[in-house]
């Protein structure tokens, strides 16, 4: 495992992080700003992208080179949550993509790719290639135990996790079984693992104690341990890595406390990426911020175009964007119904059911409300909700 933060962006969740454009749009002046790059062409990783680049463009059949750029490419939806780069690192796989058994390398990325675009039986199929032919791929047992995860397998998941175990460092194999643990019953004992292997390992590569913190906060967030889940978020923001999941699980963690102001400041000037867009405008709902409405108008722009383009990645967050910014509760559950058919966590199984409770269709959050017995995961929010779902006549 000699790449920590590419074995941490295999556990994180597979995130549909969208920064998509919609209608062409005219700027009124010359001098009018149509847009703030995140990065100066002085940063060292803005400099390492241009030399692969440069590299890669002399030889596009070499496919080292090719997977060294896509590799980075990947690396920068995470950090930057600018889709593109996806198409980026396609583009750089061109030669290999369509081959029925591409070079392990080669299949891994392109597992990766496919299941950004939520096509989990594509990708689950080139990472068990991979794994009969090396079944010591640290890599491929991670992805494979994210995907599954997310499709509610928790069995696979924990057979990958137990796979991984042998392969990659202590505090990412237990923070991968902690993961299902934690979303099968056992979230107190999951927290005590994660809290004791941090402390054990308080020099391990800060992409690894940023996965591990991350799943700590929304663990204890779950069991309704908010200082300590406040605790690990903060720690985990304070490794300055800048991870685009990270600060929309904590803004999440925010509007729920009832702290909208506080997200207005985390996410200032991050409205290129959907995710985050979606935050911003829920917390100026909340403070009453007149920035609100035009915000709105901008998700609505980019899920619409989207829908027009067949990408249908980004359901959850448009049933949230549908739901509580433009109070269509028919709308948010028709399309949060669709996702959780695709993705079954636990923010999933909340917007489902918080769609059917103001569409007031408690028949329509049964599979979450199956999930949720199923799996025997410990959340006070979806336990509440799930109250409330049963009061409905």
């Amino acid at each position: 495992m000699s790449c920590p933060h590419r074995l941490l962006a295999a556990l994180l969740p597979a995130l549909a992080i969208c920064a998509a454009s919609a209608a062409p749009f005219l700027p009124a002046a010359d001098t009018q700003v149509l847009e703030r790059l995140p990065a100066r062409a002085s940063d060292p990783k803005v400099q390492e992208l241009q030399a692969l680049r440069q590299a890669w463009r002399q030889q596009p059949g070499d496919v080292d080179r090719a997977v060294r750029l896509a590799e980075r490419y990947f690396d920068a939806v995470a950090a930057e949550g600018d889709p593109r780069y996806i198409g980026y690192a396609q583009a750089a796989l061109a030669p290999w993509w369509a081959l029925p058994a591409p070079p392990a390398a080669v299949r891994v990325l392109r597992a990766k790719l496919l299941q950004f675009d939520h096509r989990f039986i594509e990708a689950l199929a080139d990472l068990d290639a991979v794994l009969q032919a090396d079944p010591a791929h640290g890599e491929a047992w991670a992805w494979r135990a994210a995907i599954h995860m997310v499709r509610a397998d928790y069995a696979q998941a924990r057979r990958s996790c137990e796979q991984l175990a042998a392969l990659a460092p202590p505090l990412i194999a237990v923070a991968c079984t902690a993961q299902v643990d934690a979303a099968t019953g056992r979230a107190e004992a999951a927290a005590g693992a994660l809290r004791n292997a941090l402390s054990s390992a308080p020099g391990a590569d800060p992409a690894q104690r940023l996965w591990a913190l991350t799943r700590l906060a929304e663990t204890e967030e779950r069991r309704g341990a908010y200082p300590a889940a406040e605790t690990a978020f903060r720690q985990a923001l304070a490794l300055n890595l800048g991870d685009v999941y990270l600060l929309a699980a904590y803004a999440d963690f925010l509007l729920d406390r009832n702290r909208p102001a506080e997200v207005l400041t985390l996410l200032k000037d991050r409205t290129r990426v959907d995710v985050l867009l979606l935050r911003l405008a829920l917390a100026a709902q909340a403070a009453g911020r007149p920035e609100r409405e035009a915000w709105a108008r901008s998700l609505g722009a980019r899920f619409d175009a989207a829908a027009l383009r067949g990408d249908t990645t980004h359901r959850k967050e448009a049933s949230r964007y549908r739901l509580t910014l433009r109070g269509q509760p028919d709308q948010a559950l028709a399309l949060a119904r669709e996702n959780f058919v695709e993705q079954r966590e636990p923010a999933d199984a909340r917007i489902l059911l918080e769609a059917a409770l103001a569409a007031r269709q408690p028949a329509a959050a049964a599979p979450a409300l199956a999930w949720m017995a199923a799996s025997g995961i410990q959340s006070v929010a979806l336990q509440a909700l799930a109250a409330r779902i049963k009061e409905l006549p």
